[in-house]
């Protein structure tokens, strides 16, 4: 064919070719030829296909460029919604280990008990629907709006008032029970005023330096104000400086494990105030150096820490 004898070499081509009992095609770069023949490298080897055989040829382009796993993994995870807390994504992706307490088996256990009870931060109402039994008076709090809609939505059928607000906007002494997991702040002095008298608060708190192997990872070593900023005697202090009593305290340290890129993105997408601030295309080559790591070491090891704290109002 006139058309294979004149085209550049590294040109890529498809070729139909008679083969005994009828057609077969080459699909690749030509990449030599001679007076009777033409070589095309196909993705199963180079084929010589002889002129003479040559049904029909012409030029293609070449293949779309196929989006690279790391690529993958990052659109995939920055895609993914991270409304409410649920991590459920994350299965097959990461592994934390659970704190040997069980909290919303012990706060269900206290709501079990109570006539009043406020939930503050509750996400999407995951673990206050959790709970077996509520009781009449059930409030939660939520200032995220996607969240407050989930919440809204999960916990309208079990009879919660869920308020927008990040604050206690309640009056005084009305609560026998006020609740939170992984609160972001925490407000004691509201806390203390909202509580009826014998009341309590029960929380499981984010402790100090929680994942900050990942969080020096892409910010650097971070300040001794900043790894100790959530550590469980601070919280004493204040619980008892706003008239509380503390009752209970524990505190565990629980492996956590990244086994992909994707997760690592989603995770801190998800919580937001491990690395402030963060988004894909401010830490992309750190993203992509994580990425190598993990495809050449196994999975990121960092450390989770949590405390449960109970507090009692006179």
């Amino acid at each position: 064919m006139k058309l294979l004898r004149e085209l550049p070499l590294g040109t890529r081509v498809v070729v139909r070719y008679r083969i005994e009992g009828g057609f077969t095609d080459a699909l690749g770069n030509l990449v030599a030829r001679d007076e009777t023949t033409c070589t095309v490298e196909t993705r199963r080897g180079p084929v010589v296909v002889a002129f003479d055989a040559v049904a029909l040829a012409k030029p293609v382009p070449p293949p779309p460029v196929r989006k690279s796993r790391f690529d993958e993994l990052v659109a995939k995870a920055e895609a993914e919604s991270v409304d409410g807390w649920d991590f459920s994504w994350l299965d097959g992706r990461a592994t934390e280990e659970r704190p040997s307490w069980g909290y919303q088996r012990l706060l269900g256990a206290r709501l079990g008990g109570v006539e009043a009870a406020l939930d503050l931060e509750t996400g999407g109402g995951e673990v206050l629907d959790g709970c077996p039994s509520l009781p009449p008076l059930m409030i939660a709090t939520e200032s995220w709006p996607p969240n407050v809609a989930k919440a809204s939505a999960r916990l309208r059928a079990r009879g919660v008032v869920v308020v927008a607000t990040d604050g206690i906007p309640f009056g005084d002494n009305v609560f026998d029970l006020v609740s939170s997991r992984h609160p972001v702040t925490t407000d004691w002095p509201g806390i203390a005023r909202v509580l009826r008298p014998g009341g309590t608060y029960f929380s499981q708190q984010v402790g100090p330096a929680s994942v900050f192997e990942l969080v020096e990872f892409f910010l650097g070593p971070q300040p001794e104000e900043a790894r100790d900023s959530r550590h469980p005697d601070r919280a004493v202090r204040e619980a008892e400086a706003a008239g509380l009593e503390v009752v209970d305290l524990r505190a565990e340290s629980l492996r956590t494990e990244f086994f992909d890129v994707g997760a690592v993105v989603y995770f801190l997408r998800k919580v937001i105030w491990m690395v402030p601030g963060f988004t894909v295309g401010q830490f992309r080559e750190k993203l992509r150096e994580l990425h190598e790591r993990l495809e050449h070491d196994g999975p990121f090891v960092a450390y989770t820490t949590r405390f449960l704290i109970e507090a009692r109002k006179p």
